[in-house]
């Protein structure tokens, strides 16, 4: 251990972030890991005018992605109930796809059932009152968080997006 109380054993990457996003129609809920990917923070709600017009969304995110020096992305994943696939969840992966292409950083897919309905029951627990101002940023921290609850306890992790020039 060092003074500061840090493993040595740690490999070099786990002292780096982890973007976590919760992607909507209009809205972008983004959240970050500390530096020893422990915990997730809150930090900001990305607001565009129309669900189409993410060119900004994306300049946004490459922005912060540098700004934390972040070497993942953590991206919702809204499967339905049953685990099926559909159109939201569909959309997730389009805006993930271009995600990578635009940052050149892994983008993992992680399954955000039930996450806004978490988002709420916090912000009820906790008395916040508007929960439309905060319940996106809030549900990218509880994505995160599950990400890095997992990733912690050494259990294995869902693939990351594919290179279009690899997938088949």
């Amino acid at each position: 251990m060092t003074p500061e109380g840090h493993d040595q054993d740690r490999s070099a990457d786990t002292y780096s972030r982890v973007l976590g996003l919760d992607y909507g129609s209009k809205t972008v809920g983004v959240a970050v890991s500390d530096p020893l990917r422990l915990t997730a923070q809150g930090v900001e709600i990305i607001r565009r005018k129309s669900e189409n017009k993410l060119r900004q969304t994306l300049a946004r995110i490459c922005e912060l992605a540098s700004r934390y020096q972040a070497e993942t992305i953590v991206l919702g994943f809204p499967r339905n109930m049953n685990a099926t696939i559909g159109e939201r969840a569909e959309a997730a992966l389009a805006f993930g796809r271009m995600l990578k292409k635009r940052t050149h950083l892994p983008v993992i897919m992680w399954d955000e059932r039930l996450t806004t309905v978490a988002a709420d029951r916090v912000m009820d627990e906790t008395g916040v009152r508007n929960h439309k101002t905060y319940v996106d940023e809030i549900a990218a921290m509880l994505i995160l968080q599950g990400y890095l609850d997992r990733l912690n306890a050494g259990l294995p992790m869902p693939e990351g997006i594919e290179d279009e020039d690899t997938a088949e």
